[in-house]
């Protein structure tokens, strides 16, 4: 399925596990346009998003990604915008091919990512550490394969961010961080990065609850 423009998502879109492509140059430009822009409340489902996918997936509220595929990350897979707290799903599917981030979280509230698969990227979750809006996110991460990630989990502990995370399996990723805390700071500079957590306020993570092959 070839698309020109966003698709506006309010309720359920179910794709029936059709490929949706191309939108944007494939690029890491922060500037494109998504494939799918879901209203509060909504729910994408059996998707394929080929490539180019333009900056991906935008929740602007709480949503559920259910069983949605990346063949090529691109600029982010989705983008987390919501405001008004609440929980987004992201529930089965998987991603490749990315050069930074999967999941980008720039509102505030708590995304869950279960059951996914992800291969090839630099991190499968950051929450924004250089927004316009400074917010406390919450990340919750279960029953997750990574294979040849940087970092599972990115958070600003300097804003009260936690990860909990729980059976995690890691392929070729002998130096994969699983928690990684930065200082997060205003828009216009980097943020920096502070190390890795383990069992703390921040990074509620056991080291029992990762498995390396």
């Amino acid at each position: 399925m070839k698309i020109s423009a966003t698709v506006n998502v309010s309720g359920t879109f179910d794709g029936g596990m059709k490929t949706y492509c191309c939108i944007g140059d494939g690029g890491q430009s922060e500037s494109q346009d998504p494939m799918f822009k879901i209203a509060n409340g909504g729910t994408l489902q059996n998707v394929i998003l080929g490539s180019p996918a333009g900056d991906g997936v935008h929740c602007e509220g709480t949503c559920t990604l259910r069983n949605v595929w990346w063949n090529d990350i691109g600029e982010d897979a989705a983008t987390f915008k919501g405001t008004s707290g609440g929980t987004s799903y992201v529930i089965g599917g998987g991603a490749r091919s990315g050069s930074d981030k999967t999941f980008q979280h720039n509102g505030n509230g708590t995304v869950s990512i279960s059951g996914f698969y992800l291969k090839g990227t630099g991190k499968l979750y950051r929450a924004c550490g250089n927004c316009s809006s400074s917010y406390q996110r919450h990340v919750r991460i279960d029953n997750v394969i990574v294979d040849d990630v940087d970092m599972v989990a990115g958070i600003n502990s300097n804003w009260g961010d936690t990860a909990t995370i729980t059976r995690v399996t890691v392929y070729n990723g002998s130096s994969t961080v699983i928690c990684g805390k930065y200082k997060g700071v205003s828009k216009g500079s980097e943020p920096t990065y502070l190390g890795e957590g383990w069992n703390d306020a921040n990074c509620k993570v056991n080291k029992s609850d990762i498995t390396y092959r």
